[in-house]
């Protein structure tokens, strides 16, 4: 179909507050003819990023759903873009991205990620010189199922008044203290009176918070050895398992003092391309997909297709 620029140049401009399907239809264009469009300016703006300024970056995987399955992405946490997208999840997925990056010679100064093993092994075979900072986030969720796992255990083994007391509990367990109503209170203030095992596992995850508040990097250091020695000594299987795994991971840990980064950015943006796999029906095209991902920081809505 033979189109003006100044009416593709319109598409494009309606594509960024709305779904394909919608600038089509106000356009007066065919769904595919507006995906054409949109898919050259991406791959023009999009199709070769430079890497030569990346500084601080984090790395994740993200599910988009059942016939896409997993992308690992790469975010530049200071511009706030997505710098890389490949289908897969560990290392194979960022080998094309270090070729690019070796190329640009980028002086990465710390890279943000889970406590993958897979991301973490792939960075330090090609990023020696950067801190890895594992994400604290991701480290709180890790407690968060720890203590969800133990109080399950718990329920299992539970009779009576004690039973009955840990029921309903979970949404009150992995909450911050500090943002229950006063009348959640009485209810989780009687599970843990009644089970000293949840009481310790609440005390400790409460206590967590804390590492990332500590006044050095000194500080931060002995409150983490402290917490791990205390949750081991407490002899309780779920708190053991975390402990040992925060000390395999102490360095990366305690890097956040240098390099205070986090993953947050990038789960912002997993809401935002959870909301894409849901409007990207007819994304057949994965190259189209891809780019719209790489694009996604200039969608001024959420709602994009």
């Amino acid at each position: 179909m033979h189109y003006t620029h100044k009416l593709a140049d319109y598409a494009q401009a309606l594509s960024r507050v709305m779904t394909i399907a919608d600038a089509a239809e106000v356009a007066g264009l065919s769904w595919d003819t507006v995906k054409d469009i949109v898919k050259e300016r991406l791959q023009r703006d999009y199709g070769q990023i430079g890497l030569k300024g990346l500084q601080r970056l984090s790395i994740d995987e993200i599910y988009a759903g059942k016939r896409r399955r997993f992308y690992t992405l790469v975010l530049d946490l200071d511009s706030g873009r997505i710098v890389w997208v490949a289908p897969g999840r560990g290392q194979t997925a960022l080998r094309g991205f270090w070729r690019r990056l070796r190329k640009s010679r980028a002086k990465v100064e710390a890279v943000a990620m889970d406590m993958s093993g897979a991301y973490w092994a792939a960075v330090l075979d090609n990023l020696p010189k950067a801190a890895v900072v594992f994400d604290r986030f991701h480290i709180i969720k890790l407690m968060n199922e720890k203590l969800d796992d133990l109080r399950r255990a718990l329920m299992r083994e539970a009779e009576g008044a004690m039973k009955l007391a840990i029921k309903g509990t979970r949404y009150l367990l992995l909450m911050r203290s500090e943002n229950l109503e006063n009348d959640q209170l009485p209810k989780l203030d009687k599970a843990l009176k009644l089970n000293e095992p949840l009481l310790q596992g609440w005390y400790l995850k409460e206590e967590l918070h804390l590492l990332w508040e500590q006044p050095s990097a000194a500080a931060m250091g002995r409150f983490l050895r402290q917490w791990c020695a205390q949750a081991m000594a407490t002899g309780i299987n779920q708190l053991g398992q975390m402990a040992k795994t925060l000390l395999k991971h102490c360095s990366g840990i305690l890097n956040w003092w240098d390099h205070p980064i986090n993953n947050g950015q990038m789960e912002g943006i997993n809401n935002k391309i959870k909301t894409l796999s849901r409007k990207a029906y007819g994304f057949r095209d994965e190259d189209f997909f891809i780019l719209k991902l790489l694009g996604l920081h200039e969608s001024r809505y959420k709602l994009v297709g």
